[in-house]
């Protein structure tokens, strides 16, 4: 039996959660759990058990489309001829089709005169920089999320004292001033989808909302977790990042704790984040205020044309119809700017070269009219890993440091760990985790400026600490200030 991927690194983080003096918990070990495996001879891949392989043949290939203006009234009757399926048809002018070939695919593209119709690239997670190893919650009974409500005194939580990162953006002090977030402002998540029965998590996601663009987890879901919703997570990512907007304080706090959060699933456990475009749209049309994209990755402009007209297009769109959207930066060390020092990486994540790439768009900072967000660690200097440049980075947040973590619970769901016999504690370090702390500012920037894309940047920006003079590669306007945003300082 082999490990394919290690999907987090050694523990160590404990050190810092049984510091603490009057620390109420005992942490422990999470039992150690081979994720991805191969056996026999041959060298099936397995999640748990079920042949990945197998899964992934039932999902047909996905193909772009997109028109100049809307697509003609027969195009769905035009794929079916085709062998094809529309999932999505957009009056924006972009659609969503299943189960063609690149014959049919070509032939598509004649039949109904689209501007484009290409492959649909199934983007990246932006994965942790590091992890910790789940460490259990001991003596603290499932029992205790039943009546898990949002708390007005977020500082309360059980592990705040490890918050460095609510502390370092001056969240506490917006508490104090009685700044929680309202129900009526909406953040959707689009990552793995969201644990909504953890205690900190329990109630502030609509789950009638709340939707999957991932079939091959729908599948896992069905076979692991047949009971629960279809945007459960069953990595951990979307779980952390959520956790960071909105959370009852119950073990850690977000930046507010009355949001509420809409859990599109875009990214899957095995198959990258083949969901994105949908989910965006979704998002929007279904009334989010703030979309939160912990994801992305890079891709050659000359060789996807449609899918950077596609994003665009998403991201007027989403201007138009006021909702803000907040991006990571990237973990990499990319110079967004100069485009001459691109990470190149192996099937194991590991950084192997780096080149200079002619046409290069980075997803999503380079895409109209986003938030795009790098990452600092206690103290507040650039994290190592951070993506930066003048010209991409809006602001920044803590997003942390091996070592120096982001915390959150652990999926009881998830199949990278084993957390399902009670609560975990599980620390990430990357521009995922700064992302969402301009995501959770952004929500209480709608309540006092509106949806207007533009004035909320604007409050985000100019609120911010002018770390380096205001104007810098890894800061851009600075590092985000909560307190001062909302003014409760």
């Amino acid at each position: 039996m082999k490990h394919l991927k290690l999907t987090a690194f050694a523990l160590a983080g404990a050190a810092l959660l049984s510091a603490c003096a009057d620390d109420p918990v005992s942490p422990t070990l999470a039992p150690d759990l081979a994720t991805f495996e191969t056996s026999g001879a041959s060298g099936t891949k397995t999640i748990r058990g079920v042949d990945i392989e197998a899964l992934a043949s039932q999902v047909p290939a996905k193909h772009l489309v997109m028109f100049k203006g809307r697509a003609p009234a027969d195009f769905e009757a035009q794929v079916a001829a085709l062998g094809g399926t529309v999932t999505m048809n957009h009056p924006i002018g972009i659609a969503v089709v299943l189960g063609l070939d690149e014959d049919g695919a070509s032939q598509l593209k004649a039949s109904v005169k689209a501007q484009y119709v290409e492959p649909m690239q199934a983007l990246q997670l932006v994965e942790p920089a590091a992890a910790t190893e789940p460490q259990q919650m001991a003596g603290m009974s499932m029992l205790l999320t039943d009546n898990v409500t949002s708390s007005d005194d977020p500082a309360s939580a059980i592990l705040f004292a490890n918050q460095w990162n609510m502390r370092q953006v001056r969240a506490d002090a917006a508490w104090a001033a009685g700044r929680l977030g309202s129900p009526s402002v909406t953040v959707a998540i689009l990552d793995t989808g969201i644990d909504y029965l953890l205690p900190d998590l329990s109630g502030l996601v609509d789950l009638s909302r709340s939707t999957s663009f991932v079939p091959i987890d729908d599948l896992l879901l069905s076979i692991f977790y047949p009971s629960r919703h279809p945007s459960t997570d069953l990595h951990y990512h979307g779980t952390n990042v959520a956790t960071q907007v909105a959370s009852n304080a119950f073990a850690f706090a977000g930046v507010t704790s009355k949001t509420t959060l809409m859990s599109v699933k875009v990214c899957g456990v095995i198959s990258g984040c083949p969901g994105v475009i949908e989910g965006i749209l979704y998002a929007i049309d279904n009334g989010a205020d703030v979309i939160n994209m912990s994801l992305g990755g890079w891709f050659r402009k000359s060789a996807f044309p449609g899918q950077v007209a596609a994003y665009n297009a998403i991201m007027n769109y989403a201007k138009q119809q006021g909702v803000t959207i907040v991006v990571a930066a990237g973990n990499d060390a990319n110079d967004l700017d100069r485009q001459n020092n691109i990470a190149i990486k192996d099937e194991e994540g590991n950084i192997v070269d780096r080149v200079h790439v002619p046409s290069f768009f980075a997803t999503y900072c380079d895409a109209n009219h986003v938030i795009c967000v790098a990452s600092t660690r206690m103290g507040d200097a650039p994290s190592s890993f951070t993506n930066y440049g003048r010209s991409a980075i809006d602001v920044a947040a803590p997003g942390g440091e091996s070592g120096e973590w982001v915390y959150a619970l652990c999926p009881q769901t998830s199949l990278v760990f084993f957390c399902e016999d009670g609560l975990y504690v599980l620390g990430v370090a990357g521009t995922s985790q700064a992302t969402p702390h301009v995501a959770g500012l952004a929500a209480l920037a709608v309540e006092d400026v509106g949806r207007n894309v533009a004035q909320v940047r604007a409050y985000i920006r100019n609120s911010a600490d002018r770390i380096a003079g205001g104007n810098s590669p890894y800061y851009g306007k600075g590092r985000i200030n909560v307190a001062r945003a909302v003014g409760a300082e």
